[in-house]
């Protein structure tokens, strides 16, 4: 019994150490895209729930799928913009579709995969991820305004309520450890939401109208829709992310003493590539690694998996409440804008954090890396950048992510992988 409430108690931990970073993607995305609050909350419900079906898949190991290690998925941050540029330019229904066919690429070629990581070392991981994070700025400063579009946008209650919540966060942050640090998001969250009740700037109608339990469906925005660009990005956004997760399941059989070999990958990969494909069909997201859980994992020293399947048991039952996804879809956008900026700006930090371990390796990085990011803030800002160029082009030039990202892989094939001759004009 004593076992059972630990593990209980371990699961509920590494629940919260992950919720923030799960909920405020639905959240984010949702609310970019305009959905009403029926539709954001169901995305919310569905996400939760797809996480711990994601985290199950991965933690459990057969002969197909399943890394076998005690890791939390759920939605990466970096497919926050690019998911949001689809839906803005091609509709919900593409994001999906994009989703959907990134998820059988993975699915396809994670029995090799571990042949195509040359072709994403630090320099490109790192230089996609801080592209990614400097996109996903103003998407945050827009919020702590009060949303783009909103008639008190910019108002003084709004930007009090973002940098409350902010400095909540930082100083959280700062002055605790373990795992209260870890999830100092989520309480800047609730102190920023409790705040904004007493402002009177909360409306509790959605969780009033929503129902306490409710049945997911596939397919729950539409049909999904196929177009190149999305597909693309989408991709691109699934291999970064898998070589982000490599790193994850390394440092993950460290902690466990266990060696990974190319079959364990391959069937971690695989199991990503599953939970991806179900996010598109289930209309939520794509699912990967969640780092921090890694960390909440390593300060606890309970190693076990039951502790984890618990985690995904109360993840799946907890989206089938849409009652308790709707309380999330309350709190107000200045809100999240605070909490944002933090989580975004980590984002880039991450980039930076890969990139500083290589830049002083050679002018040859910086240059890759002076390029790609210059690339993908450029067309990002300037769109029409390549308007005149064929259609067939601009698939790989009308989106920020997918140019700097096209332009950190090349230049990498000819800067580090292509045979140079050194010439010493001194001899």
């Amino acid at each position: 019994m004593n076992n059972t409430l630990r593990n209980t108690t371990l699961g509920i931990q590494h629940l919260l150490a992950m919720y923030a970073g799960a909920v405020m993607i639905p959240l984010i995305v949702g609310g970019s895209l305009g959905l009403p609050p029926e539709q954001l909350t169901y995305l919310v419900a569905i996400d939760i729930l797809m996480c711990g079906i994601a985290t199950i898949l991965q933690v459990m190991s057969n002969r197909f799928f399943g890394i076998g290690l005690p890791v939390v998925l759920g939605c990466t941050f970096t497919a926050v913009g690019p998911m949001i540029g689809i839906g803005q330019q091609y509709g919900i229904s593409s994001i999906y579709g994009a989703i959907i066919v990134s998820g059988i690429i993975v699915v396809l070629i994670s029995g090799f995969f571990g042949q195509l990581v040359k072709f994403f070392p630090p320099v490109v991981t790192g230089s996609v991820v801080t592209i990614i994070g400097i996109t996903l700025i103003p998407v945050a400063i827009n919020n702590m305004a009060g949303g783009q579009g909103e008639s008190d946008f910019g108002s003084a209650s709004n930007v009090t309520l973002a940098f409350v919540t902010l400095l909540f966060i930082v100083l959280l942050y700062r002055f605790s450890t373990g795992f209260i640090k870890s999830i100092s998001i989520l309480l800047g969250l609730v102190a920023g939401t409790i705040l904004a009740i007493f402002m009177g700037k909360v409306d509790f109608t959605a969780v009033k109208e929503a129902d306490f339990f409710h049945m997911v469906y596939p397919f729950y925005f539409g049909t999904p829709t196929f177009d190149w660009s999305p597909i693309i990005t989408m991709t691109l956004v699934a291999l970064v992310s898998l070589v982000e997760s490599t790193g994850v399941y390394f440092a993950l059989g460290d902690i466990v003493d266990k060696k990974i070999t190319k079959k364990d990958l391959s069937k971690g990969y695989r199991a990503e590539g599953i939970a991806v494909l179900l996010g598109g069909i289930f209309n939520s997201f794509p699912y990967t690694t969640f780092s921090q859980n890694v960390g909440l994992l390593q300060m606890s020293g309970v190693k076990s998996k039951n502790v984890i399947y618990i985690t995904g048991g109360m993840l799946i039952a907890l989206g089938f409440i849409p009652k308790i996804a709707a309380i999330t879809t309350i709190i107000p956008s200045s809100v999240l804008g605070g909490a944002m900026l933090a989580m975004f700006g980590m984002v880039v930090a991450q980039g930076i954090k890969m990139l500083s371990k290589i830049v002083a390796d050679s002018q040859d990085n910086s240059m890759i890396i002076a390029c790609s990011i210059g690339m993908g803030l450029g067309v990002s800002v300037v769109p029409d950048l390549f308007v005149s160029l064929p259609a067939g082009i601009q698939i790989l030039t009308s989106n920020g992510i997918v140019a700097g990202s096209m332009t950190a892989i090349i230049l990498n094939i000819l800067f580090n992988m292509l045979p140079s001759k050194k010439v010493n004009k001194f001899n």
